[in-house]
């Protein structure tokens, strides 16, 4: 049963190696998804898989990479749309 995360992390969270650490790590965890920075200083991301990895990605996501200072996590489930491989998305403005 695949399951899917969308999160938006606020913080000290660009220019620190979030993003490609992020990939790293869901490509390590077998998570399908991407990562992206937002124009407001945000990082939004998409993890998609077996539930215990998407729930280890959303769990990372709220300590973020080691230069990272995490603030606030949003999270929310959304419809799986068989996704695969991990990457890092350009920039975009927030939804």
């Amino acid at each position: 049963m695949s399951v899917r995360t969308h999160v938006l992390v606020t913080g000290l969270v660009q220019g620190v190696f979030f993003r490609d650490t992020c990939r790293r790590a869901a490509r390590e965890a077998g998570v399908a998804g991407w990562v992206r920075n937002l124009t407001n200083g945000q990082v939004e991301a998409v993890f998609e898989g077996e539930p215990e990895p998407v729930h280890r990605m959303s769990e990372w996501a709220a300590r973020g990479s080691d230069a990272a200072r995490v603030d606030r996590v949003r999270s929310w489930q959304e419809e799986p749309e068989g996704l695969s491989g991990f990457e890092v998305l350009p920039d975009g403005v927030p939804a």
